[in-house]
């Protein structure tokens, strides 16, 4: 992944965390996976690997999202991944590109996106008809920030790992 002020690579033990609870939650088989601040791409792609249908990740750098379209090329899974290049707000405030919902959607934000900006795109998600019945949606964030609160999202559970909280919450 190229250098960058704002990249905070999910480690691989929260990578581990997450797909295990992810699992526990729903089924990833046939599942369509959105990856919102996808750095390298790597969760997607994990979500590919462990039987998503497809996977949409979309990246703000336009380094970072080069980074993930040759890895989509050399793990030649073209046609089941989407790459969208673009700010997050502004990409689900057009709704999903092909009009589909998603099964689980996996958030990473610059621990710097204010709690107020992180609930602004959680309601996009509700909003925007971004989540399937039933979707499950995960967020990364500091151990210190405030749990997600949005309506149409209830909280399952939240789990920390070192100074990294995962909040997990589903469509109501």
């Amino acid at each position: 992944m190229p250098a960058s002020a704002h990249a905070r690579p999910t480690t691989e033990r929260v990578r581990e965390a997450l797909f295990s609870t992810l699992e526990s939650l729903t089924d990833l088989d046939g599942a369509r996976f959105a990856d919102l601040y996808a750095g390298s791409g790597a969760v997607a792609l994990e979500a590919l690997s462990r039987g998503a249908a497809h996977a949409l990740l979309v990246e703000s750098d336009p380094k970072a999202a080069r980074v993930i379209r040759g890895n989509i090329a050399a793990l030649d899974i073209g046609v089941r991944a989407t790459v969208v290049t673009g700010k997050v707000a502004g990409v689900l405030a057009g709704g999903p590109p092909d009009g589909q919902p998603y099964h689980i959607v996996f958030a990473d934000p610059p621990y710097a996106v204010s709690e107020g900006e992180l609930n602004g795109l959680l309601a996009l998600l509700v909003d925007g008809g971004w989540l399937a019945a039933d979707a499950v949606v995960a967020v990364e964030r500091s151990r210190r920030a405030p749990a997600p609160g949005v309506p149409g999202i209830t909280e399952i559970r939240s789990r920390r790992y070192g100074d990294t909280i995962l909040w997990y919450g589903r469509r109501s």
